[in-house]
Order: C-alpha cells, then structure tokens, then sequence
C-alpha cells in the first residue's frame, strides 16, 4: 500500500519526503527537480512497540512499514499533457491514497510557480487537473455502457446511472470520493475505475516554524475549504522538521521541538495518519526472538491477519490466541495473562483489533 505526496512544484514535497524517508530525494528551488517518483519505506512510530520490548526483552524489534511516494510537482493543464502531466498522473494513480502538500508559509527566498501564496487556489489546480483527468476515464465508459444499456441491460443501466452521476459531479467541480454513492455500487462500478479523486486524501499545510503548534490563517482556511470532504487537514513545519532530521542525538531533537512547543516530530504524526489512510492497523507478535508489528487492513480477520506472516497460516489456520495490548500491559507476559484466564481463544471469524498481541495454530 503506497501514499503518495503531491502538490505544486516548490510547495515542499521533496522536503517532506526527505524527512520522512531520510532518503535524500534532490530538493531544489526550481519546479520538476523530482523526475522520478522517489520511493521511501517509512517505518511507523508506535510506543506501544517500545513497550512490548520493554517486557519482552527480543533479539530483535521490526516496526511496521509505509510506502511514501514523492511524486513530481504538477502544473495547470497535467490533464493535457502539460509539464510531466501524463506520467504525475500515471505515478498518481498507481498510489492507494494521496498526501496533498499545500504551501501555507510566506518567503520571498522560494518562488511560487503562480507568483504568490494562496493555498485555496493551489489545492484546486490540483483538483481540477485530476477531475479532468477522471472525466476524461468516464467519458471513455459512458460510450461502452450506453451501448449495453440500450439492449435493455438492466446491470448495464445501472451502472449508467451512477456514471452519468460522476460524470456530472466532476464537470461541476466535485471530487468522486465526495458523491454519495451506495457501497455496494460503489465497490462494484467505481472502484474498478481507478479515478485519481476517488483516492481518500490528506491535506498538509506546510508552514514555517511560528505556526507549527496553532496555524496559521491559510490553514484556517484550508480547514474552511476541506470541511465536507470528510479529509483530515495536518499541519507541518516542514524546512523545520528537516532541520530537526538532521541532529543525531536524541536529546537534542527533544530540546529542539520543546523549543517550537511540540512533544513529537509532526512527521511522527503524519506518518500514522498515512497510515490509517490506507486503511492499515497493526498487529504484535511478540517472542524472544523479535517482538514485530504486522500491517492488516482494518477488519481482517484472524486467518488474513495469520497470512501476512506466511501464506501456509492462512491456509491450515486453526485457531489464534490473542491477548488485547493493554492486557499484556497489565499483567507484563504472556504466561502471566494466562495464569490470570485473560488469553483468548478465537476462531476464523475472529476481527482483528488494533494492538492485538497473536499467536497462530496451524497445520499445512
């Protein structure tokens, strides 16, 4: 599952994929310097790991994982083919979920491709340049469905209806994740589709150091703009955060961000909310050899979970023992959770819940 970080050129995505990622992805004061989407592995801060080490005492501690994708800055008329259009879209729409980088800080020093400051009017050059690019998907299947639907397909009929529906939405200005679609017909006319705003999306307001705790008025507005698109709005002193990447010692991170008034780097924060984005939640296991984190959709079930370990104990599941995160807390080890009848049995339509500590049975 990959997000990817998108925006204008010179809003800071490069940057912010450089804190994220510490790969050193080229970051320049000049529009197209990421060509190539770079790609980074980002694991995923969780104390509740550093706990379970804590008790567990591990050979070794694996954390679950992010796929970041910094992808090119894009410009009016990408839809058309317009600076690295066609391939900002190609690289957008194999992403599962979208970072939206807007510049939310005044400086002289860094040019805006459009001359000034005014978030509003970047998110939506980048929302009209991904409708267009949906509408034009759209468009493509409305002329092989008003075929079928003249026979008197009724299925045919019905997926013309809700593509007439989009279509009308994106000409006015709508994003497809915002049209209220039943589920059901959602999953099966919409999502085979792939549209670039169907994708859930996160927006980042980028601001200098002053307005890394409160925000700043763009992000007021930003938030004001965002407010029916059911989207979490994160703000981020990105220039910052690159300088707080850059300090080795532990200690000195701390006092840095004690300084800017935060408690956590704001990309510690952000990398979680990509995270729940994708629809990912975590999992323990936790052993001698390694206490590990394991990434499963949110609600899989116990046997989905077991196969993200291997694909045999998905295959011969027979039954998971789970103890809750808290409980393993509580009591401080696994025999000490059973000696108190708190370790639990469950079977394949078991839910898996977010900390869940698990260990499968199978048999292949």
């Amino acid at each position: 599952m990959k997000a990817g970080i998108v925006g204008l050129p010179n809003v800071g995505k490069s940057t912010l994929f450089n804190c994220l990622s510490n790969a050193k992805a080229q970051s320049a004061n000049f529009p197209f310097c990421t060509i190539e989407p770079n790609v980074g592995v980002v694991n995923v801060p969780d104390p509740r790991l550093s706990k379970l080490e804590e008790l567990v005492q591990p050979e070794k501690v694996i954390p679950a994982t992010v796929e970041i994708v910094d992808i090119a800055g894009l410009v009016k008329g990408a839809s058309k083919g317009e600076g690295l259009g066609n391939q900002f879209l190609g690289n957008i729409r194999e992403t599962d979920a979208i970072i939206h980088v807007l510049r939310c800080f005044e400086n002289d020093n860094i040019v805006h491709v459009d001359g000034s400051v005014d978030p509003i009017r970047d998110k939506e050059t980048i929302d009209i340049e991904l409708q267009l690019k949906d509408l034009e998907t759209v468009e493509k299947k409305l002329e092989k469905v008003k075929r079928a639907a003249k026979t008197g397909n009724k299925e045919a009929q019905k997926e013309l209806a809700i593509l007439e529906q989009l279509k009308e939405a994106l000409e006015s200005g709508t994003s497809v994740r915002a049209v209220e679609i039943d589920q059901d017909d959602r999953d099966e006319f919409v999502k085979p589709l792939q549209l670039i705003t169907d994708k859930p999306v996160l927006y980042l307001c980028n601001v200098n150091d002053d307005a890394a705790v409160s925000g700043n008025d763009y992000v007021e507005q930003v938030k004001e703009a965002v407010k029916n698109e059911n989207a979490e709005v994160l703000v981020l002193a990105v220039g910052t955060e690159a300088d707080i990447n850059e300090l080795d010692d532990y200690e000195e991170r701390q006092m840095f961000l004690a300084d800017i008034g935060l408690e956590e780097p704001g990309s510690a924060k952000l990398i979680r909310s990509a995270y729940k984005l994708l629809n990912q939640q975590t999992y323990f296991t936790a052993g001698v050899k390694e206490v590990r984190a394991w990434t499963v959709n949110i609600g899989a079930t116990a046997p989905q979970a077991a196969g993200v370990i291997h694909t045999d104990f998905e295959k011969g599941f027979i039954r998971a023992e789970v103890i809750k995160y808290d409980t393993y807390i509580e009591y401080g080890s696994e025999q000490k959770v059973k000696e108190a009848g708190k370790l639990k049995v469950e079977g394949k339509e078991y839910i898996v819940q977010d900390g869940d500590v698990m260990h499968f049975l199978f048999n292949v």
